[in-house]
């Protein structure tokens, strides 16, 4: 029997030494998900697990930490418009793109200078 990709389990974005915080403000406070226990022997690597539906969002120690500028995850938003303007009400600058036929859709950056892309079809 041939093998098959399923889905997607969980991304993972790197932060610098210390990112914690950060990450709970801005994946948790700002964007709503829930933060997940990390497995015991995993904690003492640093960083933190998020995770909405059925997906996880990893944030990652990485040293020497450099920002993922080009590559990036994208997600699905019901209510895009909602989420602008939670972006702006806590003061995290976000950019409107408008290359994607059918698709509204935003580019962010996380505290560490990860690219992060919302879209929502229309």
């Amino acid at each position: 029997m041939p093998f098959v990709i399923k889905k997607i389990d969980h991304v993972q974005l790197a932060g610098p030494r210390g990112c914690e915080e950060a990450a709970r403000e801005f994946f948790g406070e700002v964007l709503g998900l829930i933060e997940v226990e990390k497995p015991e022997e995993l904690k003492k690597r640093g960083g933190v697990w998020f995770e909405f539906g059925t997906f996880q969002i990893h944030i990652g120690v990485e040293e020497p930490f450099s920002p993922a500028k080009k590559a990036h995850p994208a997600f699905v938003v019901e209510n895009i418009e909602e989420l602008k303007v939670r972006l702006k009400e806590k003061h995290v600058d976000f950019t409107a793109d408008d290359n994607l036929p059918g698709a509204n859709r935003i580019h962010v950056h996380d505290p560490f200078g990860n690219r992060i892309e919302f879209l929502e079809w229309v």
